[in-house]
């Protein structure tokens, strides 16, 4: 609770104060995100422990709401919780630190940004369906603004018959991109709350995810709620062809926002897929598992190939998140548990990659007001340390063996080799070779590529705060790929009974 609160309460404080005290609401927001990732890690050191007694959940908190509804606010980690717990106090950590320069209205800014990033230690954490779905709900909304206000228009160039139409809609820019994201989230939360109703009917009144679990909802009930859930949480979790929004709100949203919106919110819809659509609903779980896993391996090399057609930088690191997303389902609908240990370890390593590569764009597209990869070249020069960590999250994300990324491709590839479609393993493999040359490239280009042109040649490196948030972020992605056990041993430790869950129905 105290994670889940403290977002809250600096966001309070902020709008207690004048809007003039800059450096007073940066230093509170930077309080709270410190907070929130000393407390997440300290969950994470004390579930581990835990588990080594057989305890399968920790912390666990439990107040009546509305009993008349079955309402309940539950708490309770376990060790997927916690590690997505440590992912999301990282990013929060990082976003704040490298939106300490943001000079545009930073009170409303942080106030959105700690909203947000509450809503999603919320989800983490509940184990009540109700309560769950409106921390899903706080997590999401706020983006409209954040990227509406403090976003920026993209670079792309229509082309084409329909060229006229995509200028009249603002295609690329920050408000076409932040009303995109909300109606089509919206029209997803619309799937999962029909599905929620007929489960909360089924079950008999309850909305409690524990005891959800030990019912026996109906056949007819799980073959139409699970590809609802399944649609309803995959939109938000970049699935394939409900993506589109997420690529315009990529380009479109501050540094901040980037790095919560592709490192944790899209994490809160591979999530909700499997704890609430797949633990819940496991009988549906089976009957959809090869659409499930052939629709992510469309995503992985959708994915990657969009990628390689791009020319804004945001646009590669947007497409990339889709590709690496359905890494992510592809663990889920393997249904074993190297892939759903893969499955939530991708979710965390990609957090944290993504993380950094869109705190870099921002760090290069501030300094260069460009994201447009053909005008750049050789910034390696001028930007070493940038080019540095540009060059440690690209090798994740295309798997390199001491990287936590390589971790988490290997164990959902090995898992879908393990599975009753094998063949979903070979897909995916294309996708981890397809992202080996479109990453590279990019990175060659930017950095390691002829130039700087003459106006980019005294550039500054970065420094201060947002050296802090690539050090932090960096250091996690060689930390888990070295030593994975360190989140590998939380995660097993859940997976196991999960998956007996699943088998069970």
């Amino acid at each position: 609770s105290f994670i889940v609160a403290a977002p809250f309460l600096a966001a309070v404080i902020i709008l207690l104060l004048p809007g003039r005290m800059k450096d007073a609401i940066r230093g509170v927001a930077l309080t709270a995100a410190t907070a929130c990732l000393v407390a997440s890690t300290y969950v994470a050191w004390a579930v581990g422990r835990s588990f080594h007694g057989g305890a399968e959940f920790a912390f666990v908190e439990r107040y009546t709401v509305i009993e008349r509804l079955g309402i309940t606010y539950t708490v309770a980690v376990d060790g997927w919780g916690a590690a997505l717990l440590v992912l999301t106090g990282l990013i929060i950590f990082a976003g704040v630190a490298a939106s300490w320069t943001l000079d545009d209205r930073p009170k409303e800014f942080f106030v959105y940004l700690l909203v947000l990033v509450a809503g999603v230690f919320g989800v983490f954490v509940c184990q009540d369906l109700f309560v769950f779905f409106l921390f899903y709900e706080i997590a999401v909304l706020p983006m409209y603004l954040l990227i509406g206000i403090w976003g920026s228009s993209g670079t792309v160039q229509p082309a084409g018959p329909f060229a006229w139409a995509y200028r009249m809609l603002d295609v690329g820019g920050k408000e076409y991109a932040a009303m995109k994201l909300t109606l089509m989230l919206l029209v997803g939360s619309a799937f999962i709350l029909a599905a929620m109703l007929g489960m909360y009917w089924e079950a008999g009144g309850t909305f409690d995810m524990l005891a959800m679990e030990d019912t026996a909802f109906s056949s007819g009930l799980q073959w139409w709620a699970f590809p609802l859930l399944w649609i309803g949480f995959g939109t938000l979790g970049g699935l394939w062809p409900f993506h589109t929004w997420s690529p315009d709100g990529h380009a479109a949203a501050p540094t901040a926002v980037s790095m919560l919106h592709t490192g944790v919110l899209m994490k809160l819809g591979a999530f909700g897929v499997i704890r609430v659509g797949m633990m819940l609903l496991p009988e549906g779980a089976y009957e959809w598992a090869f659409i499930v896993g052939t629709v992510a391996v469309i995503n992985i090399v959708w994915g990657a190939f969009c990628a390689m057609a791009q020319k804004d930088l945001k646009y590669i690191i947007a497409y990339s998140s889709v590709s690496h997303m359905g890494v992510v389902l592809l663990g889920a609908a393997t249904l074993t548990v190297n892939g759903w240990n893969g499955a939530v370890f991708q979710m965390v390593a990609h957090g944290i990659m993504t993380g950094l590569f869109f705190a870099l764009v921002g760090l290069v597209y501030g300094r260069t007001h460009n994201r447009w990869i053909p005008d750049m070249g050789g910034l390696a020069r001028p930007l070493p340390l940038i080019a540095v960590f540009f060059t440690l999250a690209g090798l994740s994300s295309l798997g390199l063996p001491g990287t936590a990324g390589f971790v988490a491709e290997f164990l959902v590839f090995v898992g879908a080799w393990e599975s009753a479609h094998s063949w979903w393993a070979i897909p995916g493999a294309i996708g981890a070779f397809l992202t080996a040359v479109y990453v590279p490239r990019a990175v060659r280009i930017i950095f390691w590529g002829e130039g700087p042109p003459e106006r980019y040649a005294r550039l500054p490196d970065a420094g201060g705060t947002e050296l802090v948030a690539l050090a932090v972020l960096g250091a996690s992605v060689v930390l888990f790929g070295v030593w994975p056990r360190f989140l590998l041993d939380l995660i097993d430790a859940a997976t196991p009974s999960y998956l007996a869950l699943v088998g069970a129905g």
